[in-house]
């Protein structure tokens, strides 16, 4: 395969990324055929997996387009993949103008695409780094920069802390971003859950296991437990369609199946 100019030299094209599988759910032409592969791998034991990721990508929406409302713009976005219509820059703006944001990704094809696409952004900035080491995040100037007024930031989590393990400490990566935010900052957050389709959740993270981030469902009370230090906004951790529909009609009679859990909490 011919690697595209933009693809980091070093990149492993051979295996899928989450990153760019997600890109392929969304319609997106920033993945490749063993993204694509892997995705079609996993649409066969989960045929609603590209309506999840959509009603993943309406929360995220949903919920900027709170946070901003209420003052904030500022925006920290980790595991933010790549960019593409509808991000946080754009969504936060149309409400803000001026909203800064801080893209962070571990990838490093999401993050030299991400860089591309923005490149004429002087609001937007892009980092290489990874949630598991929130000190090395913090500690970037662009994070700096951002924390640096003072004022309240918007810390994105959205369909990430499921490919931090157990092992690995999901809830000290969140403790320790909390603790670097002013009062009246925000933790935006969504969660693969364990409940919503538990006859499903072994295989789904069975094929994730071939891939380099593994995944990690978890129960309503552990994705709640992760905004300890924070306010929960009603209606506090529920299904992807029931935080904030903008058209109730819109959650349906099943948000389960949905799978993912979110909400959004505010640092008193």
């Amino acid at each position: 395969m011919r690697r595209p100019d933009w693809v980091p030299a070093g990149t492993d094209l051979d295996k899928p990324n989450a990153a760019r599988v997600y890109d392929y759910y969304l319609g997106g032409s920033h993945n490749f055929e063993v993204d694509r592969e892997m995705a079609r791998k996993a649409m066969a034991l989960w045929p609603d997996l590209p309506m999840i990721m959509r009603s993943n990508r309406a929360f995220l929406r949903r919920a900027v387009q709170f946070v901003a409302e209420s003052g904030i713009s500022r925006f920290l976005d980790i595991g933010s993949g790549i960019p593409t219509f509808g991000a946080v820059h754009e969504v936060a703006r149309a409400i803000r103008p001026g909203s800064e944001v801080v893209y962070v990704d571990r990838d490093p094809v999401a993050v030299a695409h991400s860089r591309l696409l923005l490149e004429h952004d002087l609001l937007s900035h892009v980092v290489q780094a990874d949630l598991r080491e929130p000190e090395d995040i913090l500690s970037r100037p662009e994070v700096r920069e951002l924390l640096a007024p003072g004022e309240p930031v918007a810390v994105l989590l959205v369909a990430v802390l499921h490919f931090v393990t157990d092992a690995e400490d999901p809830w000290r990566s969140v403790s320790v971003l909390r603790d670097a935010l002013p009062s009246g900052s925000a933790l935006v957050l969504s969660h693969a859950s364990l409940e919503g389709r538990p006859d499903q959740a072994e295989d789904h993270q069975a094929l994730y296991r071939m891939t380099p981030t593994p995944l990690t469902m978890r129960t309503h009370d552990q994705i709640a437990s992760l905004f300890e230090g924070f306010e929960l906004v009603d209606p506090g951790v529920v299904y992807l369609p029931q935080w904030h529909p903008e058209n109730p009609a819109a959650v349906g009679e099943h948000p389960e199946r949905m799978t993912g859990m979110a909400g959004v909490g505010l640092r008193p």
